[in-house]
């Protein structure tokens, strides 16, 4: 794992064996579905890590013991549309409570700008710990975009999970929200002249539900 000032990249084995299979052009709809959900998965696994716990007391069929369990967190799941949406059930199967909010996002393919049409959020978000989904961290835009609406609706703690970042996608994040934590697995090259990730995986949306 490589962790630097708000950025952790994790470089487990399975998470990056996954990741190779998800960059592999010959992969499938349904294995890069079924991939997007377990890389997204261990990365959530990073993502939590430092979630407080507290003493708990129980009773194991043998005998009374003090255990840990999560202390007070409250967590909302935001996965900016459309291919954010391939990443929620990795989430949501280790955070099952979360509430989810959905964003929805497109690129301009001319200016690369993020251009909204849909935000659907929990009403309390000052309350929780926001976790924001958008697997490629290219430009930054959309994503910058996606965490300042939840911003703006209260969330204070906020961590974006994408599997492949850019160097600019980052810097252009943290030149914005320097206070957001980044997870991914793997921070690639840079962008083409298009804004793409290379060597990246290609439009994950896509790739996760079999459009061109």
């Amino acid at each position: 794992m490589i962790e630097t000032k708000r950025v952790t990249v994790v470089e487990h084995p399975l998470v990056q064996h996954k990741l190779s299979y998800l960059r592999d052009k010959e992969t499938p709809t349904v294995h890069f579905r079924k991939l997007t959900n377990e890389i997204t998965l261990l990365l959530t696994y990073e993502a939590t890590k430092d979630f407080p716990t507290e003493d708990h007391e129980i009773e194991t069929p043998l005998e009374r013991m003090t255990a840990q369990r999560i202390h007070g967190k409250k967590v909302a799941v935001c996965p900016v549309l459309r291919a954010g949406v391939g990443m929620l059930e990795g989430v949501l199967s280790l955070v099952s409570s979360a509430r989810v909010g959905f964003i929805g996002m497109y690129r301009d393919e001319d200016t690369l700008e993020a251009v909204q049409y849909y935000s659907k959020l929990p009403t309390d978000l000052v309350e929780r710990d926001v976790i924001v989904l958008d697997p490629m961290l290219a430009t930054g835009h959309s994503s910058v975009a996606a965490i300042d609406k939840v911003k703006e609706a209260g969330a204070q703690s906020v961590t974006l999970v994408c599997i492949v970042a850019a160097p600019e996608g980052i810097e252009h994040v943290h030149a914005n929200h320097s206070d957001v934590h980044i997870v991914c697995a793997a921070v690639d090259r840079g962008l083409n002249e298009r804004g793409y990730i290379v060597p990246g995986l290609g439009d994950a949306g896509d790739r996760l539900y079999g459009t061109k």
